[in-house]
């Protein structure tokens, strides 16, 4: 990564003011499979000069790319112990410049929207305001025209969610993503939501104990006095992503095993929905809606149920890329078309403005959402010589979330 490298030593390697580089870049660099190591070591040797908030920040990033979470978690509070208040863009303009604030919650990648990855190119002034359930030393948000909520819902950010609610409400702009809306994405909150929505099918999710999964995997109690169903289910456990420690046990003896290797205390578990298509092959669509409108994000095609993407078998088959290229080209006159009743449903029972999910079609037509949330990642950071048709896909995604945060009308404040 040779132009972030400049950025921070200079071109005679000596430290000088970092020029902070952000989610979306360092995050293009490790899709693109740059080793960001002699960078996090340019950013010690430049901190051990330096007490930089934005150069901490930077360090916490390269360091979760890196899968090093206790690391960046801890270099994130020293940035948060500097300032919670950080500028991430300036506009270049001749007059006054939009000024989106956005308030995140401390933690992972998972734990705010990554909007930085859709206004990458806009021009805009972004002001981002970490905010965390103790009260603030200044009262006072910083000047804004609009407010996008970032943190996502999970347990630990509950009482982040709460605190946003008392800062906002105060505030004469609109706020976008209400965090009361936000907690509705939890997995067995969603499940309740929109589990007997028309046009939807969700498996019945339930979150027990480690406890009670042990006792369960014992023979002594049935899990399909909760979950509805017998075998297989699926068991994640909580606050777990992108497949971590996902599973499909298929009778008590899997499920004893999977829980003889897992630490967690606490479990999500869900009877197994066989999406095949006709074909034999699973596939999984990841759909963003904002201010109600559907756009699709990206479609993995796989053999196997657990579908991530992009991954071998898209790189691999060049008539799976072709079918997501169809989809993205044919979305809005086809599939939108088909589950118009479904997205209509999420947007109005969530309320929220920006919300992604994954999801699938089942074979009585009905869409099966695996998940809901705020935070999917949506990116045009797959090599493009590959998947050339994502980046004007994701520029319409872009644009969309762009407009989103204009005022509705002038003097909105």
């Amino acid at each position: 990564m040779n132009t972030a490298r400049t950025e921070l030593t200079g071109d005679a390697g000596h430290p000088r003011i970092h020029q902070p580089l952000g989610l979306a870049v360092l995050l293009r660099a490790a899709t693109a499979g740059d080793d960001l190591t002699p960078l996090g070591e340019s950013l010690l040797e430049y901190l051990k000069h330096h007490d930089d908030p934005y150069a901490l920040l930077d360090l916490s990033l390269v360091l979760q790319l890196k899968y090093q979470k206790a690391a960046a978690l801890a270099v994130q509070q020293q940035a948060l112990q500097i300032t919670r208040h950080y500028r991430l863009k300036s506009a270049q303009t001749t007059r006054p410049p939009l000024k989106v604030l956005v308030l995140k919650a401390p933690g992972d990648l998972m734990s705010n929207t990554p909007f930085e990855c859709l206004l990458e190119n806009a021009n805009l002034q972004i002001e981002v305001l970490y905010v965390d359930a103790q009260p603030l030393e200044h009262a006072e948000l910083p000047e804004h025209d609009v407010i996008f909520v970032a943190a996502c819902a999970s347990d630990e950010t509950a009482g982040v969610l709460d605190r946003i609610t008392t800062l906002t409400s105060k505030t004469g702009c609109r706020v976008l993503n209400s965090p009361k809306h936000i907690a509705k994405t939890m997995r067995d909150a969603a499940y309740a939501l929109l589990g007997a929505a028309p046009g939807i099918h969700m498996a019945r999710t339930v979150r027990l104990s480690r406890e009670r999964v042990n006792q369960a995997a014992a023979g002594e109690f049935p899990l399909s006095e909760v979950l509805g169903k017998s075998y297989p289910f699926i068991i994640r456990p909580r606050g777990s992503h992108a497949g971590q420690g996902l599973a499909k046990v298929s009778d008590d003896q899997e499920l004893a095993r999977y829980m003889a290797q897992a630490d967690a205390m606490e479990y999500y578990m869900a009877p197994f929905v066989d999406y095949s298509s006709a074909d034999g092959l699973f596939r999984k669509y990841r759909i963003v809606l904002i201010e109600g409108n559907p756009f699709v994000c990206h479609m993995g095609i796989s053999s196997e149920w657990m579908v991530h993407y992009p991954y071998p078998e898209m790189l691999a088959h060049p008539s799976r890329r072709d079918e997501e290229a169809h989809l993205m080209a044919s979305f809005d006159a086809d599939f939108a078309v088909r589950h118009r009743e479904a997205f209509r449903n999420i947007a109005e029972l969530t309320g929220l403005d920006y919300v992604g999910f994954d999801c699938a079609e089942i074979s009585d037509g009905r869409l099966l959402i695996f998940e809901i949330a705020t935070g999917m990642v949506v990116h045009d950071m797959d090599d493009p010589t590959l998947f050339p048709y994502k980046v004007p896909q994701i520029r319409r995604v872009a644009a969309a979330f762009h407009q989103m945060l204009r005022p509705r009308h002038a003097n909105a404040c």
